[in-house]
């Protein structure tokens, strides 16, 4: 069987046998018919002719070419695969793949927008409606808790204890965290409460905390198209929940926060991915070394504990 006969079975058997995503198939296919089009023009069609070196050689050059790290990575599982399946199937013995890495992707830092920024985002006039006080809430609550846009959506309303300051929320793999809700969040998110949601509500009831149009449970799509349009207004184009998460964080960092209790906030697993948002201003770290450190200034600039 010639290879390009293995890539058809193969994605035949990952759409029937494995139930994969109709995108997930269409993906796979063209980077394994870019794989098995690279190997035909060195003169490699059959599967038992491919070998570990021209494997790692495909994905180098991928990478020389420019491709983005998620797609080299996914061409480098769709090609491990195919090689697993084949030897699985039966059609070759040899499985060049089977302790191939994935690539390491580089460590990509968060965007964020300024501390002014956020102050310009959040105090722009937004429509006394029940839309757009919850545009409004929605946009405190992102910046002013930390929330992924999933956590936001899934909010509940008796996971919403503004009394106590505090709102239940429940991450990625449904663990649940306590974050405080205090300041202008607290403030514009019970003023939707009292005065927005009500008007949303459709027929039939719903614990949701953020509604569309139509009274149901606002979806991911339209957070992002809120934060999008309001972030738009005021100059800060491609604006996008993840990034007021970011900034969130990195805000509070910026405050002097332990990063142990950025991490509770968050609800990261490992500390780890806490860490990509200690890339705080250089600047701002000098100043803060300077302030607090009682060595930190020169004889001639006179120590801060001098009388």
């Amino acid at each position: 069987m010639s290879l390009e006969d293995a890539r058809s079975e193969y994605l035949g058997y990952l759409s029937v046998e494995r139930g994969s995503s109709a995108n997930t198939v269409e993906a796979y296919g063209r980077d394994l018919a870019r794989y098995v089009a690279w190997l035909s023009e060195r003169g490699v069609d059959e599967p038992e002719d491919v070998t570990r070196e021209l494997v790692e050689a495909h994905v180098a050059a991928l990478i020389d070419v420019g491709l983005a790290p998620a797609s080299v990575e996914r061409a480098v599982s769709a090609i491990k695969g195919l090689h697993r399946f084949m030897v699985a199937d039966g059609i070759c013995e040899a499985h060049p793949t089977s302790d191939l890495p994935l690539p390491s992707k580089p460590e990509r830092l968060p965007d964020v927008i300024s501390v002014a920024d956020a102050a310009r985002l959040l105090d722009q006039p937004f429509p006394q409606t029940p839309a757009g006080l919850r545009d409004h809430a929605i946009l405190e609550v992102l910046y002013g808790c930390g929330l992924r846009a999933s956590e936001l959506v899934g909010l509940d309303l008796r996971a919403t204890l503004i009394d106590e300051g505090l709102l239940r929320v429940f991450g990625k793999g449904e663990k649940e965290r306590v974050v405080p809700v205090l300041g202008t969040a607290a403030e514009v998110l019970e003023a939707y409460l009292d005065r927005g949601r009500g008007a949303l509500v459709g027929r039939r009831p719903t614990q949701a905390v953020f509604l569309n149009v139509r009274g149901g449970r606002i979806s991911r799509q339209s957070v992002h198209a809120i934060v999008e349009k309001y972030g738009r207004v005021v100059g800060i184009k491609g604006l996008h929940p993840h990034t007021l998460r970011h900034s969130f964080a990195t805000h509070l960092l910026e405050g002097g926060a332990d990063l142990r209790v950025v991490q509770e906030l968050l609800g990261h697993a490992n500390v780890a991915t806490t860490q990509l948002y200690t890339h705080v201003d250089r600047t701002h770290v000098r100043r803060v070394y300077l302030a607090a450190h009682p060595r930190a200034q020169s004889r001639d600039e006179g120590s801060p504990l001098s009388p």
